[in-house]
């Protein structure tokens, strides 16, 4: 009897809810982890896959931001409960804390603007409301040392936010976040929400820094050398820059995060109308 041979899996792209090849086809080789014979070979993604993964996230981020913040918790809490089904499948020394993380943030949905908004006192008629808004389409470069938590720590505040996120995975340890956006997939994770490229960080990087429709870059994977020339292509088209140590994300998440990329906003509103 011939000997079966295994089917090899393709690690691919997740952007707008589907699982894409690189546009370019390029691809390259990865050292694999348990369970998993490698070196394999992940998709490398190209200037023309950020851009679509930009096009994706700005279309959902009108129905992810106009969701209830009670909503976005209840669909990231429904992540947690996949990744808890799905543990085996990730490094088993990041799987606890990982989903731990993620339940927190998603706790944090609808308790953050009561924390973070304000209710102003003014000399006249009126109330005064000073709440806290996504500022749009966010960009994130997460952490090369850690493959899944690392991931979780920059991605679930993002999206708890009410932002949307274009995330270039771990360019060493891409295979947790190719596993991740399959959890993600089969979540209530609308299509767009989340987009994880995985390549390499110094190629994609500058691309994200510079793109117009981006409103946001987290540079917490960026290497030190790399961050002033990201900071000034940020600078040129007004992006908000959130430029954390690279150590920081594993320490007590907090809710610097989930401040870094939201914008306030006050509002007035006529008493009694």
């Amino acid at each position: 009897m011939t000997e079966r041979v295994a089917v090899r899996k393709t690690y691919k792209l997740f952007i707008g809810g589907a699982f894409p090849r690189s546009e370019s086809g390029r691809s390259y080789p990865v050292d694999g982890v348990a369970g998993i014979a490698g070196p394999v070979h992940v998709a490398q993604a190209s200037r023309k896959d950020v851009r679509d993964a930009v096009v994706a996230a700005r279309k959902a981020f009108a129905g992810w931001s106009g969701a209830s913040a009670y909503n976005r918790g209840q669909v990231l809490y429904r992540v947690a409960e996949l990744l808890e089904e799905r543990r085996g499948q990730f490094d088993q020394s990041e799987i606890d804390a990982a989903i731990d993380r993620w339940v927190w943030y998603a706790g944090w949905c609808d308790k953050f603007a009561q924390v973070a908004g304000s209710s102003n006192p003014v000399a006249g008629p009126y109330f005064n409301f000073s709440l806290p808004e996504p500022s749009g389409v966010v960009a994130v470069l997460a952490p090369q040392e850690s493959s899944l938590l690392g991931l979780v720590s920059v991605l679930a505040p993002v999206i708890a936010t009410g932002n949307t996120a274009v995330v270039v995975a771990a360019e060493a340890k891409p295979l947790a976040a190719v596993t991740l956006a399959e959890v993600l997939a089969t979540s209530d994770v609308p299509p767009g929400v989340v987009n994880l490229l995985t390549g390499f960080t110094h190629e994609l990087a500058p691309w994200l820094a510079s793109h117009r429709d981006v409103d946001a870059i987290d540079l917490t994977g960026a290497a030190g050398a790399e961050r002033a020339e990201l900071q000034r292509a940020a600078a040129e088209n007004v992006k908000r820059v959130f430029a954390p140590r690279p150590e920081e994300w594993g320490s007590d998440p907090g809710m610097r995060r989930l401040r870094a990329f939201t914008e306030t906003k006050t509002v007035w509103h006529p008493i009694g109308v």
